[in-house]
């Protein structure tokens, strides 16, 4: 440990209870089941939802609730925008858990055309169109949501009677440039790459997902997405500003049953590797 400092390594960076520098937990702090969000005022509102929180943490943009909801342990972080504040979060988080599972919660642009402003993408896996991951992997590397809880956000999203959309998730490094769009005085380099991906079958485009994918694939833990369409980028329509936190709670409720959903998977699978459905 440095002396100067009071952190063990400036390669894993923590204080000697283990408390990790960006998102300020340590061990014992994160629940088995964590769902990550990029916006803190949403982290709020599922912790809301909470019957107790034993643990509320701000640090930086990271905001994480751990708590009890259902009867169980659930984790709420919010990481900010983007895959490199994503990067951060999963790497910490496994420092402080073993092989926590992981779903985002998150919001989109919709390419696919019957994606409508409101619906909510599940994502099978993520076009990796950001560079955080490529320090970890070869670009060809397939960014692939865990299966399980595909299965169990899918579970959700019927029971909640919602309208959902499942399949590949594209991952842009920024907003503006990086998605396409046309903002005077600052032309993207490729301006049809909404279309490019629409025509090969991208349900949505957003900013965190083909890292999260990545890291936990690498790291032993599942992760999986379900995003709320807030832009048809094909109609260049936007969610109208009173329609966001309706369609936002759709999204969260849907993330809060698909754990539901998982505990219930895995109580099943029991000492079992993955869960299946048993005899068709």
């Amino acid at each position: 440990m440095s002396e100067m400092s009071g952190y063990e390594s400036a390669e894993v960076v923590k204080d000697p209870e283990g408390r990790q520098y960006h998102i300020g937990l340590a061990p014992g702090e994160v629940a088995p089941y964590v769902l990550l969000c990029g916006d803190p005022a949403r982290a709020d509102r599922v912790a809301r939802r909470f019957e107790g929180v034993r643990v509320e943490r701000r640090n930086r943009e990271y905001v994480t609730y751990t708590g009890t909801w259902d009867g169980g342990e659930l984790t709420v972080m919010a990481t900010g925008i983007g895959c490199d504040n994503t990067e951060i979060a999963v790497i910490e988080l496994a420092q402080c858990a073993d092989r926590p599972t992981l779903l985002r919660i998150g919001t989109c642009g919709g390419l696919a055309p019957a994606t409508q402003v409101g619906d909510l993408a599940i994502s099978t896996g993520g076009v990796r169109l950001e560079n955080t991951s490529t320090w970890f992997v070869r670009e060809g590397h397939a960014a692939v949501a865990h299966h399980e809880v595909v299965l169990a956000l899918i579970e959700a999203a019927s029971r909640g009677g919602v309208r959902f959309h499942v399949g590949l998730t594209a991952s842009a490094s920024g907003f503006y440039g990086a998605q396409g769009r046309e903002v005077p005085g600052f032309p993207p380099r490729f301006k049809d790459i909404d279309e490019e991906l629409a025509r090969t079958g991208v349900v949505n485009l957003e900013m965190e997902c083909s890292t999260l994918f990545t890291l936990a694939g690498l790291g032993g833990m599942r992760s999986g997405a379900v995003c709320v369409v807030y832009a048809n980028r094909r109609a260049n329509q936007f969610i109208h500003p009173d329609r966001k936190l309706e369609a936002e709670a759709a999204a969260i409720e849907t993330g809060l049953e698909a754990i539901r959903v998982l505990r219930a998977m895995d109580r099943a699978r029991a000492s079992a590797p993955y869960w299946r459905p048993g005899p068709l």
